[in-house]
């Protein structure tokens, strides 16, 4: 998640627990330590992959952080001693805090290696988005209260209350991802498609409308899917690409890629280029996370000993605005197709052309 719903997360639990020792300074505690984890972000691990496949891996682990928070809790107890509570409630609290960070991250589409340094497939619960104030607003509400008038009276419980209700709405969160995926394996089934992987995330900003991706062959289909809708979902076909993922078969960092995504890539040659994409994250159409794997040289692709982004354009306004109408009318036909190939014209330095006239101009 987002840093600033980490801090209000990590300054609620501080305040629930602390609070009534610590004041205003348990919100601040809390939200410095709910942010630590994401401090490897000033790490260079050499290029793009490591870069993304290496982030949320040992500052994430459940492992460590515990250990942290014993250290932490020892150190506190022996510099600024509070005999209002006990150390077993400060680790607890501590903990707490470090502990929510990674697993809230593993409810989102990227990837956490909550079991860092064993080597599992990373936790991408994927049933909410990056950013959702729906889930934030509570918290952030909760906390500006308790900084301004301090954890008393009517807003000591400010911070238990938020909780509960991003709590509850996270729970809820996979409800609508359980709907989704039901939706989608029964057309699927009614089409007769045999997937090999299913994947499906919120689209940006919301937990209402959810976007599928399901891998056949050398194939995917995309699909949107709403709490509103009436009809099956439609599965829009798009190229995969695999076959050019044999050129990299001796890259370690596409092995790692591929495990760290599981799988979930899609390859297009865009020019000289071999570019591979993360198609989970994002929307389609707009994937932040694209590598330039190789050049074409006199018709053999030359594997590239580091690996650099590939130029993605950010999400704008047009495709939200398109995506929040689809969610209370469900019969608008979103080009699902059209918008995932836009990412195939644009060049290193070059500015992607934004259809801005509506539906059919796309």
């Amino acid at each position: 998640m987002d840093s600033i719903t980490q801090a209000v997360l990590g300054a609620s639990i501080q305040g629930t627990l602390l609070g009534r020792w610590q004041g205003r300074k348990a919100l601040l505690y809390g939200a410095m330590l709910g942010t630590l984890p994401d401090m490897d972000v000033v790490i260079d691990y050499g290029d793009a992959v490591a870069d993304m496949t290496y982030h949320r891996g040992f500052s994430h682990s459940l492992i460590v952080l515990t250990a942290a928070a014993l250290v932490l809790t020892w150190l506190t107890r022996r510099v600024r001693h509070n005999p209002g509570y006990s150390a077993q409630r400060l680790f607890f609290t501590l903990w707490l805090v470090l502990l929510t960070h990674p697993l809230l991250d593993a409810f989102t589409s990227y990837g956490t290696q909550l079991f860092w340094p064993l080597m599992p497939t990373p936790s991408a619960w994927s049933s909410i988005f990056i950013i959702d104030p729906a889930f934030t607003l509570p918290l952030g509400i909760a906390v500006t209260l308790g900084l301004f008038y301090g954890l008393r009276d009517k807003t000591a419980k400010a911070p238990a209350i938020a909780l509960l209700l991003s709590t509850l709405y996270l729970a809820s969160t996979l409800g609508g991802k359980y709907m989704a995926e039901q939706r989608v394996e029964a057309e699927l089934a009614r089409q007769d498609i045999q997937a090999d992987v299913l994947f499906s995330t919120p689209t940006p900003l919301n937990s209402l409308l959810w976007r599928v991706v399901v891998l056949e062959g050398e194939d995917y289909h995309e699909s949107l899917v709403g709490w509103f809708d009436r009809e099956p979902p439609q599965l829009q076909r798009l190229p995969r690409g695999t076959r050019l993922a044999a050129a990299l078969a001796d890259s370690a960092a596409h092995t790692r890629l591929a495990w760290f995504t599981d799988g979930v890539l899609r390859y297009d040659q865009i020019g000289e280029h071999l570019v591979v994409t993360d198609i989970r994250l994002g929307m389609t159409g707009v994937h932040p996370f694209r590598f330039n794997f190789a050049t074409l040289r006199d018709g053999k692709w030359q594997v590239h000993e580091q690996i650099d982004r590939w130029p993605a354009p950010m999400v704008d306004f047009y495709h939200l605005q398109v995506l929040w109408q689809r969610i209370w009318q469900p019969e608008l036909d979103v080009p699902l197709v059209a918008w995932a190939s836009e990412l195939e014209k644009p060049r290193p330095g070059a500015t992607r052309q934004t259809c801005l006239k509506g539906r059919d101009d796309c």
